[in-house]
């Protein structure tokens, strides 16, 4: 690996590892963040979907943006905005306010994670590609899931709003980084849609040329207009937050209310119309044409079930473990860690492996273990035993999402051109955090208003469900065929 390669990849490592550490450093800390600001339940889910929602919602106008003013700009940008509304959620004085900044937040972070990857899969190709995948799945995946650990030793032996404090460090090792990206390094602007140069050594890692690219003036490159759609972004983010509000409030008012009904109304009706838009505007943030791409679209459709999976299972084993089987913050977020470690040692070496065989065995073989390990969460109940009744559903379904995450990665984004790395990332991006943030807006409801022993049963059944759909969709749908990465101008296809 080349110099600049590797400063890409900790790039982007660093630049994501900050993302998903605040989403799931977050969840170990909702109890005491609601015993100081008050609001129980509905505060612990607004705290988690405000978050969710603007990252949801800004994601793929992100990847627009990523693709047309290039990465570091981009990501220069998402690291102050995020660092910012972190020191504001650790000064945050009410719970209305914290909303707010965590929101803020999101939006940062949206910006992040797009560019990231894209400058991966810019920079690398073939297998070396899968393996630099494999490793930026193993690192952010550890900050996903170890976060806990340390959100609940900071809760009990610090603070919980130091948690969003620690943020300024990954922030400004990335700027470290990115000083020593040039310009000519960010594959989103100067040779965007350009091929990398053929290898004349199996096994070496071609690094792409800044070679310009001569376009007829009337044809406009997806992923690189100059157009920005805005109007898709409004309606995307008006949908999302009437639908979700919704949600999560009708466990409080109920669907009578024109408080839940009308929201929830404008909500459906504008992410209706938000499609319609998407499918005729010339430049859209969200080009429909890639899900005719079978990897893409089936892809994303087993994103949608595992990444739902993920995020209902992660809090509501937190919450439980802590406000029912009365673990401390720390040990709660201890828990995590086997998975952390299993994700950490396997991310790689099965990134590789699916990079050289293929992503549909992994694809479908690894949700369906993972979803196996929540079946096994499921027997819990009193008299309760975490290392006979949890410990080895964690273990199972850490090993399924070793298996599953960088073969589900590498795949979608192995499937677009390179020209629409940036909007393939950010599309696939917001389909796993709208799941997710769907699934949590509806937790009130699987709960049934109360966290026990019953409903903590009940929602792992549940989760364990969308693992396993999820691997079917990949068994049914995913190809092992190579992708035709079209280039912009050339059309998308589905793969053959």
């Amino acid at each position: 690996m080349q110099g600049v390669q590797r400063r890409v990849l900790w790039v982007a490592i660093l630049a994501s590892f900050v993302a998903f550490l605040d989403g799931a450093i977050v969840n170990v800390a909702l109890p005491a963040m609601t015993r100081e600001l008050g609001g129980g339940i509905t505060t612990q889910q607004w705290v988690v979907d405000a978050y969710l929602l603007a990252l949801g919602s800004l994601i793929l106008i992100a990847g627009s943006l990523s693709d047309t003013f290039g990465r570091v700009r981009i990501l220069r940008a998402g690291l102050l905005i995020f660092g910012l509304a972190s020191l504001a959620c650790a000064l945050a004085p009410s719970a209305l306010f914290l909303i707010a900044a965590r929101g803020i937040q999101g939006a940062g972070a949206a910006l992040l994670v797009p560019s990231s990857l894209a400058l991966i899969t810019s920079t690398f190709s073939g297998p070396a590609q899968g393996k630099a995948i494999g490793s930026w799945t193993a690192w952010t995946g550890t900050a996903f899931l170890a976060g806990p650990l340390l959100g609940g030793l900071l809760v009990d032996y610090a603070s919980w709003r130091i948690i969003f404090a620690i943020n300024v460090l990954p922030i400004a090792a990335t700027m470290v980084l990115l000083r020593g990206l040039s310009l000519k390094h960010d594959a989103g602007t100067p040779f965007a849609g350009t091929p990398p140069a053929a290898s004349p050594v199996p096994g070496a890692v071609p690094v792409p040329v800044a070679v310009p690219v001569t376009v007829p003036a009337h044809v406009t490159l997806p992923g690189t207009a100059q157009r920005v759609d805005v109007p898709g972004a409004v309606m995307a983010a008006v949908g999302l937050f009437g639908t979700v509000f919704a949600l999560i409030e009708q466990d409080r008012l109920g669907w009578g209310s024109p408080l839940v009904s009308v929201p929830f109304a404008v909500g459906v009706v504008m992410l209706g119309v938000f499609l319609w838009w998407e499918n005729r505007v010339r430049a859209p943030m969200m080009p429909l044409g890639l899900f005719r791409i079978r990897n893409f679209g089936m892809g994303n459709a087993a994103t949608a079930f595992i990444y739902a999976g993920a995020s209902l299972g992660g809090l509501m084993m937190v919450l439980f473990l802590q406000e029912v089987a009365g673990f401390t913050a720390a040990l709660a977020g201890l828990a995590s860690m086997p998975t952390a470690v299993v994700l950490l040692l396997l991310s790689g070496p099965f990134g590789t492996l699916a990079g050289k065989y293929g992503p549909r065995l992994f694809m479908a073989v690894g949700p369906i273990v993972a979803g196996v390990g929540y079946l096994l969460m499921a027997t819990a109940a009193p008299p309760f035993n975490f290392w006979l009744q949890i410990l080895p559903g964690i273990l199972v379904f850490s090993v399924g999402m070793s298996i599953t995450v960088a073969p589900l990665t590498a795949a979608i984004l192995g499937a677009v051109p390179t020209s629409q790395s940036g909007i393939g990332s950010a599309i696939n991006n917001a389909v796993s955090r709208v799941a997710g943030l769907i699934a949590v807006a509806l937790a009130g409801v699987m709960l049934g208003g109360v966290l026990d022993f019953g409903s903590f049963r009940r929602i792992m059944v549940i989760t364990a469900a969308l693992f396993i759909v999820g691997g079917i969709v990949s068994a049914a749908g995913i190809s092992n065929a190579p992708a035709q990465r079209r280039e912009a101008g050339s059309g998308a296809g589905p793969d053959t």
